[in-house]
């Protein structure tokens, strides 16, 4: 018998409530991998931002297990008895073929079985969902230098190194690696001559048939319906590796549930859009999520370029109008966080010319499990 059991998690009525010390807990066991793994908690979830997450469920049906010290009952409430956290993702209306699995597990208690527990049961949860597949990540601070202890995805983009122990318990799981995304930092703020040179030489390549629009949240009622094709076709056009994704269609409720999500998460949402003049639509942006608990770093959200508009410099076109806003906005920022495909070889390319250095990254996996 285990010094611990896995249990599903019940949705709290509020931190403080009397079940609320298991959401704790688990965000507690969270934040120590993300320390563990990155040496900070810039990508980490704060407690309010993982139950405003869980109270969102009409697009997105979110599962929490977690490993807790201790017999199954008369635990004496502690956050500090949660060991490990499961967080179980399944898409409800597009892709409800696959799930989204993330574990965490403190490193004080690792190997023990715990993570393996918490696999199998949010394993369970998703065959009972009807998904046949799961996909999830694990983190690396560097990616390796080619070599024998390398994996390489079906991408042939990327490495990850064999003897990670993240990627050991992917394989163990019956995880292939379908793709290596790079995680990039860039220092800001940025000299101001050099963001405005790279700007005025992006607007001079696109021309006068495009004109930059910006906004916070909410999107512009006129902007709303185009935005949500835009998200659409982030599914669609952004790589997506080896992973069994299809498209993963947005409209307007969508959009306005999601920017009511991130407010009340207490982030702020800030976009840079081009506008096609001849034919008025939007047919690229740029997104940044800011949280309200930091000034100093910044989620570099997602970026697009409609395929058909490619190749005009769009891309640095809207990165630049956002960073010139940030700068004008949040003097405070000091580091922007974001994630590229390693195959996404155009947006590596504007990403490496602002000035964002390699800092980590991530293996992609999937598993078939029905």
């Amino acid at each position: 018998m285990t010094p611990w059991t896995v249990r599903r998690l019940i949705l709290p009525e509020s931190l403080t409530a009397p079940d609320g010390w298991l959401l704790r807990g688990a965000v507690e066991a969270e934040h120590e991998s993300h320390s563990d793994a990155w040496g900070n908690l810039d990508l980490a979830r704060t407690p309010h931002e993982v139950l405003t997450i869980l109270r969102h469920q009409r697009y997105v049906r979110r599962e929490r297990f977690v490993a807790v010290a201790g017999p199954a009952s008369d635990v004496t409430p502690d956050p500090a008895l949660v060991l490990g956290s499961a967080a179980l993702s399944l898409a409800v209306d597009n892709n409800t073929h696959t799930g989204h699995l993330e574990i965490s597990v403190r490193p004080d208690a690792r190997r023990q079985g715990i993570g393996a527990a918490l696999h199998a049961a949010a394993v369970a949860g998703a065959r009972a969902a009807g998904r046949t597949t799961l996909t999830a990540s694990t983190d690396q601070r560097s990616e390796p230098a080619p070599g024998p202890a390398t994996l390489t995805p079906s991408t042939g983009s990327g490495l990850v190194r064999s003897d990670d122990e993240g990627a050991r318990f992917a394989l163990a799981h019956g995880f292939e690696l379908e793709q290596v995304t790079r995680y990039s930092v860039l220092d800001v703020p940025l000299e101001p001559t050099f963001l405005a040179g790279q700007h005025a030489a992006a607007r001079a390549a696109a021309g006068d048939a495009y004109r930059i629009v910006t906004w916070d949240d909410p999107c512009p009622d006129e902007w709303v319906d185009q935005l949500a094709e835009l998200e659409t076709r982030m599914s669609t056009d952004a790589p997506g590796g080896g992973l069994d994704l299809h498209e993963d269609r947005w409209d307007a409720a969508r959009v306005r549930a999601t920017e009511a999500e991130l407010r009340e998460r207490g982030m702020r949402h800030s976009v840079a859009a081009a506008v096609h003049g001849p034919t008025g639509a939007l047919v690229a942006f740029s997104a940044f999520k800011r949280p309200a608990w930091t000034d100093e770093f910044v989620h570099q959200h997602d970026t697009l370029v409609l395929a058909e508009h490619r190749g005009r410099r769009l891309g640095m076109l809207v990165k630049t109008a956002n960073l010139q806003r940030l700068a004008a906005e949040q003097p405070g920022a000091r580091r922007i966080g974001t994630w590229n495909a390693e195959e996404n070889v155009h947006m590596l390319g504007i990403n490496v010319a602002l000035g964002f250095r390699p800092s980590g990254g991530s293996g992609e996996w999937q598993a078939r499990i029905g």
